[in-house]
């Protein structure tokens, strides 16, 4: 089912992205390997490709439950590719743009096995809960959903199912998903990644991981996937990364994902087994997880307002009542700021650089990637095209008052469908579409989340960047041959200016989204007390709007959304912003990051689509604008 109303811009501004953003631009043995300052290479492009890093089939348990009877990951390829499938509601569905790559993630915990059970396998129905979860499915409605929660009380906790959890039933799903992958693979042309989510919620409080592999099936079906059955601590599951590589010569990451429903738990200065932090875990973690995913469909994860005040976008996507199980584990019932700045991955930057001061390593020097978590098999960030968190979400008119997460102790803690986040994508900035071009990039951090638009966003930080630069055809040549990426380092031992780092910033709008509202530097950074400190620089805005002194454009961009009619004009706003910034408040003894946020005009949201195409019923509880926008990884000062 496809609702876009949107006036397509002229699609030459593609072109112009080829030259004012850089398509030109890396050494051949990578530009993080070269020194700064040192002779660059001859280049090579580097072009961003697009993708998801975090999806579900049918092989996923919950997803099963909800209604994904039969969307398994060769769907799931499919539509990501381009081509319309049918969703369990009957509607055809398709991308108005195919993604260059996908990350299928399901859970490891019962990988394939609710397919099995569907399917009548003997083997699994002449267990006790085999027998009893087919049976239920067979009824659907509330029975299936009581006897598959009954079961997973004690069947996700560590230890599991003894009848279930074993190889005889996980093994074929399993080198069945990775043969799936390989066959989707097409170097070149599209990426298919190997991976699967270790998903472990300690009282339904999150810590899930995306577990994604480089290589191809031959590697993976080496091992068995790591689930929350076999440990809830996740050093067990660096270590089992850790064992894999030994083992097969591969290569893989972790990406963790919505701290924001972690009860705190995601960025505590305590480890599983209640320790404080140490360098070794500080080692192992930065090791195994490069990037987080900031943004998906249960809520955005940037920055939350009581955490940052003088932010007037953050209260962006806001989930922060409860957790995955509809619960608030604090005793008081509300979360406290201390468990909020350990949910949000702005606060995470803060925390990880004042670890490193202390432990001199950083465990949360995360890039920033999106990912939709969707479990329908397709993945749709979209506004105009969403297709929901599970099947049973699918457009229909009255989508938008089911529960998404029902809460049992509290009824204000409950998660309706109209508070669905229709989130998010990762650009990739890498040399080819190839499984190891993309990893490679995205190990190095030179990537960035969006909320669903397809900015191009280039981001350089170096000690000599003139304004005169900004202004150059060739941005992203002098990006790399001045400085460092998205994702890199500036070292005080390279600095070359008191005046302190610039850096050197280019956004494009998507070409079929809105224009562009404002891009923005966010800085944080820690005093010698270790007291952490944020501030958010305007640095370029839209319509002559000014920016003050204060480095902050107070002038809204204004709104032009016609939510009755679920449209908007691209009247206001702007289709590039470029620019040259220097930190104004730079101290060369402080460790410090900075990265870009990008804002949209405002759009129509989902719900806006949903009351105008398919019946459903407004209500003022509803939001019916968003501003979507856009989050690069960082660029690190260190002292």
């Amino acid at each position: 089912m496809m609702f876009r109303n949107l006036v397509f811009t002229v699609l030459s501004i593609l072109a112009v992205s080829q030259v004012a953003m850089g398509q030109a631009a890396e050494a051949d043995k990578g530009v993080d390997d070269v020194p700064y300052g040192a002779a660059r290479s001859p280049v090579i492009p580097r072009n961003v490709y697009w993708g998801d890093t975090h999806l579900h089939t049918s092989y996923s348990p919950d997803a099963n439950l909800a209604g994904n009877a039969s969307l398994d990951p060769a769907a799931a390829y499919r539509f990501a590719r381009g081509e319309t499938i049918t969703g369990m509601g009957g509607s055809p569905a398709r991308l108005d743009r195919p993604l260059d790559f996908l990350v299928v993630a399901d859970h490891a915990e019962y990988l394939g096995l609710m397919p099995l059970i569907r399917d009548g396998d003997e083997r699994a129905l002449n267990t006790q809960w085999g027998a009893r979860l087919a049976e239920s499915l067979a009824k659907g409605g509330v029975e299936a959903g009581t006897t598959f929660f009954a079961w997973a009380e004690t069947a996700f906790q560590v230890g599991g199912d003894p009848e279930l959890n074993r190889e005889i039933f996980l093994r074929p799903p399993w080198e069945r998903n990775n043969e799936i992958a390989d066959a989707a693979n097409s170097p070149g042309v599209f990426t298919a990644f190997i991976a699967f989510e270790w998903s472990n919620a300690p009282d339904g409080d999150n810590l899930h991981r995306v577990i994604i592999f480089r290589d191809n099936a031959e590697k993976a079906n080496q091992v068995m996937p790591f689930s929350a059955v076999h440990s809830d601590d996740p050093e067990d599951l660096w270590e089992y990364l850790e064992n894999y590589e030994s083992k097969t010569g591969g290569t893989v990451l972790a990406i963790p994902h919505n701290g924001n429903v972690s009860g705190g738990l995601m960025f505590s200065d305590r480890r599983t087994n209640g320790e404080k932090l140490d360098e070794s875990y500080a080692r192992q973690r930065a090791r195994w997880e490069p990037l987080y995913e900031v943004t998906q469909n249960f809520g955005d994860g940037e920055a939350h307002p009581l955490l940052s005040p003088d932010d007037e976008f953050a209260d962006f996507e806001t989930w922060d009542k409860a957790n995955l199980l509809g619960r608030n584990n604090n005793p008081e019932g509300v979360k406290t700021l201390q468990m909020l700045s350990q949910e949000y991955g702005r606060e995470a930057l803060k925390l990880g650089v004042r670890h490193e001061q202390k432990l001199g390593v950083n465990p949360f020097k995360y890039g920033f990637v999106g990912g939709t978590d969707m479990h329908t098999a397709m993945s749709t960030s979209d506004e105009s095209n969403f297709w929901g968190k599970t099947s049973l979400h699918e457009p229909s008119p009255n989508r938008l008052e089911l529960p998404l997460i029902a809460s049992k102790t509290n009824p204000e803690w409950t998660t309706w469908g109209w508070q669905m986040t229709a989130s998010g994508y990762v650009g990739v900035w890498a040399t080819e579409n190839t499984r190891a071009a993309l990893f490679d990039a995205m190990i190095r951090k030179e990537a960035y989340a969006t909320t669903g638009p397809r900015m191009t966003i280039r981001f350089f930080g170096g000690w000599d960047f003139t304004n005169g630069d900004a202004l150059q055809a060739d941005l992203a040549q002098i990006g790399y041959s001045k400085g460092v990426p998205m994702g890199g380092d500036l070292a005080g031992s390279d600095a070359t200016s008191p005046e302190g780092p610039t850096f050197l910033i280019g956004v494009l709008k998507d070409p079929i989204g809105g224009n562009l509202d404002r891009v923005q530097v966010i800085k944080g950074w820690v005093d010698q007390d270790g007291g952490t400190h944020e501030r958010i620089y305007d640095v370029a805005v839209s319509d002559g709007r000014r920016i003050g002194r204060d480095g902050r454009c107070k002038d809204p961009v204004g709104n032009t959304v016609d939510v009755e009619n679920a449209t908007y004009t691209n009247s206001i706003g702007a289709t590039q912003l470029t620019t040259w910034w220097r930190d104004p408040n730079f101290d060369p003894g402080q460790r410090a990051f900075y990265y870009v946020r990008a804002l949209e005009i405002p759009t129509p949201r989902w719900p806006a689509y949903d009351i105008k195409y398919l019946g459903a019923k407004p209500d003022p509880k509803y939001e019916m604008i968003t501003q979507e926008r856009a989050y690069t990884s960082a660029i690190w000062y260190t002292p």
